[in-house]
């Protein structure tokens, strides 16, 4: 089974997009996974069929019991979020869950309790399962979740003997970004031809190497700005770095995402035929 993360230095560039393609030429031989769980939304042109819906607990929050208070106010004091109200409330919003306030507390008072952060699924779609999570408001991605599903996938594909595990990663270098790539076979970052495209593109290939994960880059809408684009090149083989495709701007990738459709299962144009050579050269020849 090879695991082969989409990933890139900062969002909106095309990745999502590209791993949805990915999963369709696949062929059935492939579990995804939408590990950018801050802005979901490989579910939007999969369109996953919900089998199982389990809760992810990620955090702990305050609760102040206050029959037991005695209004002392050391929980006040010792809160460096401001998280409890001269009323004796505790904010959920503000709280960091840090646990001062309930080992501070003489009448034990306050206790930890754990927080429904979201929900993670498993889905059909009719290119393969789906390992996918939705987060409740105001919580944020984290590693653990990431790694949950990573090895939630991991099992099931390795159960259904797949050939591929495609994940579609989240933007940046933080801790979401490197459960997403450790351990996995090969990584694709997705840059555009811009002066931050290029700066994000030398920071997540630093963790790739990093964690001794081959990578190859594709530049998506090179044709935006040549100049950048020559530039991002020649870096690349500065370094060593494969660039698997160029992809110029094409209206029919925004016309397919209008429709919620993979791009290569919308059009056989040169949009399409693009996407099938990037995936023929990351699944055949590696990195």
């Amino acid at each position: 089974m090879e695991e082969i993360v989409v990933i890139s230095g900062k969002g909106g560039t095309g990745k999502t997009t590209l791993t949805a393609s990915f999963a369709v030429l696949a062929g059935g031989e492939a579990v995804m996974v939408d590990a950018d769980v801050d802005a979901a939304n490989l579910s939007l042109v999969l369109t996953p069929q919900q089998l199982e819906s389990h809760p992810f607990i990620a955090s702990r929050r305050a609760v102040l019991y206050r029959e037991r208070c005695t209004e002392c106010a050391l929980c006040r004091e010792l809160c460096r979020f401001d998280a409890i109200s001269e009323s004796y409330q505790v904010d959920p919003l503000s709280c960091e869950g840090c646990t001062v306030c309930s080992r501070a507390c003489p009448e034990e008072a306050i206790v930890m309790a754990e927080v429904v952060s979201g929900h993670w699924f498993l889905s059909e779609t009719p290119y393969g399962k789906l390992i996918h999570a939705r987060l409740e408001v105001a919580e944020e991605n984290s590693g653990k979740l990431v790694t949950l599903l990573r090895n939630r996938a991991r099992e099931l594909a390795a159960a259904e003997e797949k050939k591929y595990l495609l994940i579609d990663g989240p933007p940046g270098i933080g801790c979401p970004v490197i459960a997403s790539l450790s351990g996995a076979a090969r990584a694709l970052i997705v840059t555009e031809p811009t002066v931050a495209g290029l700066h994000d593109l030398q920071r997540v290939l630093a963790v790739c190497r990093h964690f001794e994960v081959p990578a190859a880059v594709c530049i998506n809408r090179c044709d935006l700005d040549k100049d950048n684009a020559r530039a991002i090149e020649a870096y690349c083989n500065e370094e060593s770095v494969k660039v698997a495709a160029k992809i110029p701007f094409y209206r029919e990738v925004t016309e397919a995402l209008v429709q919620g459709k993979p791009v290569v299962s919308y059009t056989r144009g040169p949009a399409a035929g693009d996407i099938v050579n990037l995936w023929q050269s990351i699944s055949a020849n590696g990195c």
